[in-house]
């Protein structure tokens, strides 16, 4: 399976996930294997970093934590949908939505997860997870089963500090409290909702655990989310 290349891409010190939890978790493909994460926000829409499309996405699969076994559950991706303005992760606006080709079956092995109804104002030390099927160590190879880790929110101000953020970026950013530096395109997910997208962090190395990584607050895109959700159907 190829590794991902993508600018966070490493669930470091994680957990395997259970099997009958983070049914939402999508990963997203191209012709080698996994290449980002991603996650089901309706039945035939997923959610996933705008960064990503540079690596060729083709399908995505869901409904099985282990990629091993993968076999009649790919879904191909019909088209994408990034903000105009996105040039880069560095300017923002980093996230996509990715239609399918078909609907999802829901059911007991595929969920979808919901999104914040207003603007998302997390607490400082509010904890919350990530997820996916990154590498485990810098350097390494991606892994075939989901891992998540728990994360901590950090103060606003603290993290400008610590890292020089553009005005453009719209971001959650989070101090690591296991050493993880995120698997790109997948969800932050606090309180059961999903309310940031992986998007980078420092030099793509996870040997920085003093430095917060950066999300795409999701609840920044709503509107522009909704409306894709609402105008666009399957032919």
């Amino acid at each position: 399976m190829a590794a991902a290349h993508a600018h966070g891409s490493n669930i470091i010190q994680g957990e395997k996930v259970p099997e009958n939890s983070m049914l939402y978790m999508a990963s997203v493909q191209n012709n080698d294997g996994h290449v980002c994460g991603g996650f089901l926000v309706t039945e035939d829409f997923v959610v996933t970093a705008a960064h990503c499309d540079a690596l060729n996405i083709t399908h995505v699969v869901i409904g099985t934590h282990n990629l091993k076994k993968s076999y009649n559950k790919k879904i191909n991706v019909v088209k994408k949908f990034k903000p105009n303005s996105f040039n880069n992760v560095w300017q923002g606006d980093d996230i996509m939505l990715l239609q399918l080709s078909r609907k999802a079956q829901l059911g007991c092995n595929v969920q979808i997860i919901q999104l914040p109804c207003a603007e998302t104002n997390l607490q400082e030390n509010e904890i919350c997870q990530v997820a996916g099927w990154g590498k485990t160590r810098t350097g390494g190879e991606t892994v075939d089963h989901l891992r998540e880790v728990n994360v901590s929110v950090i103060n606003p101000q603290v993290c400008r500090e610590q890292w020089i953020l553009s005005g453009m970026f719209s971001v959650l950013s989070l101090k690591m409290s296991t050493g993880f530096c995120g698997d790109s395109g997948g969800p932050l997910v606090c309180s059961g909702l999903a309310v940031g997208i992986v998007s980078f962090n420092k030099y793509r190395n996870c040997n920085y655990p003093d430095v917060p990584n950066v999300y795409t607050d999701i609840s920044k895109y709503l509107h522009w989310i909704n409306e894709i959700l609402t105008t666009t159907n399957l032919s």
